[in-house]
């Protein structure tokens, strides 16, 4: 693993002035299919294959369950421009779960068992659709409040798959001029922490960093050598797996003053990156990193347990 300080900002190509908008919100009617096609080819020869494949199914998924589903209901007008005011955001993520909600969670549960996937996860999605409602409950709440899972951690996969296909959609029906930071390290849309952050090649962004919401897709800027979880400009290095796989995409940001680090994939160099797909792909650098003594910063649904 190759460690550097914090590099000169490259420069912007001649005629070009770098403009970017504070966020960009997901396009769920084709997000989840793009994301299930990036994990099938990062499958391909990979380590962790048969679990990589299982994501490209479970993504597939989330993408077919959305047809037929109620809009979902975001909250009124007024409430969603005084929490514009207060610096909070628009979405509530406790008060945004009800029956659209369900009727996600039902689409994918009955396009679930097609998914290939290890006998572990068929008896985890078993497990998840048998649960009673009180049972169901906790675990949205912990997938919600972002609580380290020790247990069901098969079972919380397929909840935590319906909750971003439901926050994705929720997302989507906002007006992004109307975003506002709410804070370090949190998504403008639904203060949930990011999964990864990527520097784009977007007409008007090129060379600039978003990063990308766990839960709702969101996509938000947050200026280069800066650390993403606490703002912190000193101390800031990059680690990354030398000739390893995604060598020259992937790397990660480590910050001395909160000790955590947040995954940076070069979108510009790879246009097919996603920031979920990539992540659980390069768990050797999570592994290596933390050997380091350094935090993961981001949160990944499908990486819980590692």
């Amino acid at each position: 693993m190759s460690e550097s300080g914090a590099p000169s900002r490259e420069p912007i190509p001649i005629g070009e002035i770098a403009a970017p908008p504070f966020a960009r919100l997901p396009e769920p009617e084709t997000h989840f299919r793009l994301r299930a096609q990036r994990f099938a080819l990062l499958s391909q020869g990979h380590q962790l294959e048969p679990y990589l494949r299982f994501m490209a199914g479970l993504a597939e998924a989330q993408h077919r369950c959305q047809p037929g589903l109620p809009e979902p209901r975001l909250p009124q007008q007024e409430l969603r421009e005084r929490a514009r005011q207060h610096a909070m955001p628009p979405l509530d993520r406790a008060k945004s779960i009800d029956a659209t909600f369900e009727a996600t969670l039902d689409s994918l549960f009955s396009l679930a068992p097609e998914i290939e996937m290890p006998a572990a996860a068929r008896e985890a999605l078993d497990r998840a659709t048998r649960m009673d409602v009180a049972a169901r409950n906790v675990m949205i709440d912990d997938i919600l409040s972002n609580a380290t899972a020790v247990e069901r951690l098969g079972e919380r996969v397929f909840f935590a798959a319906a909750l971003q296909v439901h926050f994705a959609r929720l997302a989507a029906r906002l007006d992004a001029d109307r975003l506002v930071p709410v804070g370090d390290g949190v998504c403008p849309v639904c203060a949930s922490p990011p999964v990864s952050s990527m520097v784009v090649d977007w007409r008007g962004a090129s060379n600039t960093r978003f990063c990308a919401c766990s839960l709702c897709a969101t996509l938000w800027h947050v200026v280069r050598i800066k650390c993403a979880c606490c703002a912190s400009t000193k101390g800031i290095a990059y680690r990354e797996i030398e000739k390893g796989p995604g060598s020259g995409i992937i790397r990660a940001e480590t910050c001395e003053s909160c000790h955590s680090y947040m995954k940076i994939f070069e979108q510009r160099k790879e246009p097919s990156v996603d920031p979920v797909a990539d992540d659980v792909a390069s768990l050797g650098l999570d592994l290596l990193v933390r050997e380091a003594g350094y935090r993961r910063g981001g949160v990944n649904a499908f990486l819980q347990g590692y």
